[in-house]
C-alpha cells in the first residue's frame, strides 16, 4: 500500500495526503488482508529512537502497510530539512473514515474505550455495526492481554479495526494480528473526541502547531512530562539526525 517513503529520524514515513489515504483506504473489504496505518506524533518518535527502536515496536512501526505524520512540530522540523510530510492526523483520518468511506452494514472492530464511548459512537452512526473489546488495565505490559487483543481482532474479520488503546500498546497489538482481514488504525484518543469525551483544540491551534499546548493545558498532571520532559527530546534528534547525514556526505 505505500507509495514513496522517506526516512526522517528514523522512522520511514509514506509521503501521502489524508485524500490519498483515504481513497486507498476506500478499496478495503472485509476480506482485504489485514493491514495497518500507524500515525506518529512528536512522542512516538521519541520512544522510537530511544531503546524501542530496535524492539517489538520498532518493528510493528517499520512493518505498517501505512506510516503517516501525525504532527505539525515533526513536518515544520522535516520541512526545515527539506523534507516534504504531509500532515495526516489520526483524528481526522478517524472522522473521514467514518463519514465518507463507511457504508451502511460495514462492521467495525474497536479494541479499547469504554462500552458507554461505544454506545454513543453507534448512536451517531446508526448504519454501522460496531464490536467491542475492552482490554484489562496494565496493557503495555500484559503480553497475554494484547495476545488476546489481537486475536479478537482475528476472529472479528472486521473491514476495519479501531485501535484506540493509546502508544505503544496499540501499534504492539495491530502487528500480531495473524491470518486476518480487514484494516487496523492506530486512533488514540480520536474516537472520544467525536464522542466528546475529550474537546479537541480549536482549528487554530491545530494549523498552527500548537494542539499539544492546548492538550497540556487540558490535562496538566497527566501530560506534563510528555510534553515538558520527554517532547523536547525532539530537537536533539532533528540536530543529531541531520548532523549524521552531513557526516555522511547526504544533502539537507
Amino acid at each position: 500500500m505505500p507509495i514513496d517513503r522517506v526516512e526522517f529520524l528514523s522512522v520511514e514515513f509514506d509521503i501521502v495526503s489524508e485524500r490519498q489515504v483515504v481513497d486507498r483506504l476506500r478499496l478495503v473489504t472485509a476480506e482485504t488482508p489485514f493491514g495497518y496505518v500507524v500515525t506518529p506524533n512528536v512522542d512516538h518518535v521519541v520512544r522510537l529512537n530511544g531503546e524501542a527502536r530496535q524492539s517489538a515496536l520498532g518493528a510493528a512501526y517499520a512493518n505498517a502497510d501505512l506510516c503517516v505524520c501525525d504532527s505539525r512540530v515533526l513536518a515544520l522540523l522535516a520541512r526545515f530539512r527539506r523534507i516534504r510530510l504531509p500532515v495526516v492526523t489520526g483524528s481526522d483520518l478517524t472522522a473521514a473514515m467514518l463519514h465518507t468511506v463507511l457504508a451502511p452494514g460495514d462492521r467495525v472492530a474497536i479494541v479499547g474505550g469504554s462500552t458507554d464511548l461505544v454506545r454513543r459512537l453507534a448512536g451517531q452512526y446508526p448504519h454501522i455495526e460496531f464490536v467491542h473489546h475492552c482490554p484489562p488495565m496494565g496493557l503495555m505490559r500484559d503480553l497475554a492481554a494484547q495476545k488476546a487483543a489481537a486475536a479478537f481482532i482475528a476472529q472479528a474479520k472486521c473491514r476495519f479495526t479501531f485501535l484506540a488503546v493509546g502508544s505503544p500498546q496499540q501499534e504492539l497489538i495491530a502487528a500480531q494480528v495473524e491470518e486476518s482481514t480487514g484494516f487496523g488504525l492506530c486512533i488514540g484518543a480520536a474516537l472520544e473526541f467525536l464522542t466528546g469525551d475529550q474537546v479537541r483544540a480549536p482549528k487554530v491551534l491545530r494549523r498552527t502547531g500548537l494542539e499539544w499546548a492546548y492538550r497540556l493545558g487540558s490535562d496538566p498532571r497527566r501530560l506534563w512530562r510528555r510534553y515538558l520532559v520527554e517532547g523536547p527530546r525532539i530537537f536533539q534528534l532533528a540536530w543529531r539526525w541531520q548532523a549524521t547525514r552531513a557526516g555522511n556526505g547526504r544533502r539537507v
